[in-house]
């Protein structure tokens, strides 16, 4: 990608990629906290300008002041440089009719309907789903005594379970895994993949409109508020993205823990409690959501001692406050329940309940099964030999291999189709 042409990048700036933030982020985020405080210059792909918010407070203040930092992306004040092209713009994207860049009234009256579409799903009825969807995944390695669980199971597991609630069919699941991948990783198919989910929402709005079931998607569609269609399938685009994604990475990123660190030991022989423990966390320590675009500011201001233009963009580095100093003066305090991590965000954008407690029931069930039905599972390589996408959104592994002791399937194999 070459640079665009004429943008301004400030002395001293960091590119928001790169080795380190798959290696090792924490001592990145330190160091840039070091060396630039609580809020620091970064660079996009294409030498595109912006502030990273590193610090825990600073970043309450963005998300608690939605009228000076605005989820408006038509304030961004780099417009006029951005190619058609840029990888980053299905993460960033202009005049996208979804809840993302919707403000005010409109955007309370819209939460709303999602929350109340998504709480309309029977709860029982989504610890089954996970449940059945976890067991036909294992029946099809569990008698190999080895296999790989992020390709196999973790970024599965949650599209498959999603697309159920939602109201599409088993097997467009493939489809959707593939495009939301692509569209995380911010890489050449990012476009490619937002066409493809986009094309999958609309002919499932289609589908809905001539059959209306129990789902997700048909109560959208009859909510109250007037919302079309584009609308309607623009959201669902967000709730699928932001839904199985991150849910995935929080499954590989919880069992890469309990593999590894031995306080999670006890887990793999039945210890229920310890499962609730390290995706906890995962969530303080591993987050999967590691940096969010964005905001944008609605007029000049100052922030953790920058001076920030009106039009600049803020990323939201949801890793960094986690691990500020300023609030992690007791580590040891962070586990049993405490729930004070951004990574679910904060403020009116922040991800809706609804949305948090399905994702928990996915993750958490899909993390019992595995381990209920493979007692023995152990990682097939030293735990330093794995490694993380290139993504600076999303911090997930790029594979967990492991072995365990084969067992017999239990249920109805080749029931879900091709979920690769």
């Amino acid at each position: 990608m070459n640079a665009v042409s004429g943008c301004p990048v400030p002395h001293g700036s960091v590119p928001l990629s790169g080795p380190r933030f798959q290696s090792d982020p924490v001592r990145h985020y330190r160091d840039l906290r070091r060396d630039h405080g609580a809020v620091a210059p970064v660079v996009l792909d294409g030498d595109v300008p912006a502030w990273l918010v590193l610090g825990y407070r600073e970043l309450h203040q963005v998300t608690g002041d939605p009228a000076l930092f605005s989820r408006d992306s038509d304030l961004w004040n780099q417009w006029d440089r951005i190619p058609d092209d840029w990888p980053l713009l299905p993460m960033i994207g202009r005049k996208q009719p979804s809840i993302l860049y919707t403000v005010g009234e409109r955007h309370s009256v819209r939460a709303r309907m999602i929350s109340d579409a998504l709480e309309g799903v029977d709860p029982f009825s989504l610890k089954r789903y996970a449940e059945e969807f976890a067991d036909e995944l294992i029946d099809q390695f569990c008698t190999k005594g080895a296999t790989e669980i992020i390709a196999e199971y973790a970024k599965v597991l949650p599209a498959l379970v999603l697309a159920r609630i939602y109201g599409f069919d088993d097997a467009m699941t493939h489809v959707l895994v593939g495009a939301i991948n692509d569209i995380v990783d911010g890489r050449e198919r990012a476009l490619a993949g937002q066409r493809r989910l986009a094309a999958s929402m609309a002919q499932l709005l289609a589908d809905k409109h001539a059959a209306p079931g129990d789902d997700v998607a048909t109560r959208m569609l009859t909510a109250e508020g007037g919302f079309t269609d584009e609308e309607i399938a623009q959201d669902l685009m967000v709730m699928m993205a932001a839904g199985h994604q991150p849910t995935a990475d929080w499954i590989g990123n919880s069992l890469r823990l309990m593999l590894t660190d031995d306080r999670f030991a006890a887990s793999l022989s039945g210890g229920r409690h310890s499962v609730a423990e390290a995706m906890n966390e995962v969530l303080w320590e591993d987050t999967p959501t590691q940096n969010v675009a964005g905001r944008w500011a609605a007029r000049d201001t100052h922030l953790g001692g920058r001076h920030v233009r009106a039009g600049d963009l803020l990323i939201l580095g949801i890793a960094a406050a986690n691990g500020d100093p300023q609030i992690r003066t007791h580590a040891s305090a962070l586990t049993g329940g405490n729930n004070a991590f951004l990574s679910f965000g904060h403020g009116e954008h922040r991800c809706p309940f609804p949305a948090q407690e399905t994702a928990e029931v996915i993750a958490r069930t899909g993390i019992e099964v595995l381990l209920d039905r493979l007692p023995d599972v152990d990682l097939a390589v030293p735990a330093d030999r794995l490694t993380r996408r290139p993504s600076p959104w999303l911090r997930g592994l790029t594979g967990l291999p492991v072995v365990f002791t084969p067992t017999p399937a239990v249920g109805r194999p080749g029931s879900l189709g091709d979920p690769s």
